[in-house]
């Protein structure tokens, strides 16, 4: 059966974390949460240096390999100290840390543009991205600019979670794609009780997460997808139709947007209500 609006209890069967934005992340089994997200999360970014903007795969036309670099922490963050450095993996293999000199240039001559890494966002960061020419879209072919939230590199909110029905039920309509949680980057993957299918997460919006004991966050809007859901990025093959399906089946949806109502730790297994 559908979602129907009641309150599905499920759990949370997988955390994530992204240190540096548009770069590929690491799966966690535990973490705080705090009114900025999950520790550590979009914690560096690169500026270029040209424009000022932040880096962002939203536009693979200028930064096309972002997603052969993978970034993790070196070591857990305390819950109120200074953010730990990250370790980032180059597309050889190598591994640079964010505390190392000469890492700008090394990562400039990487990526093919120049480019510095910030633990700061300032107050009027953006984004550029790109809508590719596919005529199933808005505005194919077309630049747009994106403003985050000042002092931060999120793009819309802290937390973005999404539910395994919503990935079962793209994949059940268009089962030529591989629709991996990898492709939506979420923080937290949520899997619903049995019996509730569709995109149950549309019906949290303006609604309340329980997660565990203790945290809890206000599910405020859904979340929009973009290119970058197509892009390649380790075994997961270039796919414009992953994109396809998704504005087809869901008005470009999958899964929401979060802020923070109460803080605490979350832990791989955590029991999932909405209140």
């Amino acid at each position: 059966m559908a979602s129907n609006g009641a309150n599905p209890e499920g759990s949370l069967v997988a955390l994530w974390r992204y240190p540096v934005k548009s770069m590929l992340g690491e799966e966690l089994d535990a973490t705080m949460v705090s009114e900025r997200g999950l520790r550590g999360d979009r914690a560096y970014a690169l500026i270029d240096v040209e424009t000022g903007r932040v880096v962002s795969a939203k536009n693979p036309r200028k930064w096309g390999n972002l997603f052969e670099f993978q970034a993790e922490l070196v070591g857990p963050p305390s819950d109120d100290g200074p953010i730990p450095p990250a370790r980032i993996t180059l597309p050889d293999g190598a591994t640079v840390q964010t505390d190392e000199p000469g890492l700008d240039e090394r990562l400039s001559a990487v990526v093919g543009r120049p480019v510095r890494l910030a633990s700061s966002a300032g107050d009027a960061p953006r984004i550029e991205g790109y809508w590719p020419d596919y005529d199933w879209l808005e505005s194919p072919d077309a630049v747009f600019e994106v403003k985050l939230p000042p002092g931060t590199f999120f793009d819309a909110a802290v937390v973005h979670l999404v539910t395994t029905a919503t990935l079962d039920r793209l994949h059940s309509v268009s089962p030529q794609s591989r629709f991996d949680l990898r492709r939506f980057r979420p923080n937290l993957v949520v899997a619903v009780s049995d019996g509730v299918e569709g995109f149950p997460e549309n019906d949290w919006v303006g609604r309340t997460l329980a997660i565990g004991d203790e945290v809890r966050l206000r599910i405020t809007d859904p979340c929009p997808r973009c290119v970058m859901t197509t892009l390649s990025q380790g075994d997961l093959p270039k796919d414009p139709n992953v994109l396809r399906t998704v504005v087809q089946q869901n008005r470009g949806n999958v899964g929401v947007l979060a802020s923070v109502h109460r803080g605490g730790r979350v832990r791989r297994g955590d029991g999932v209500t909405v209140e």
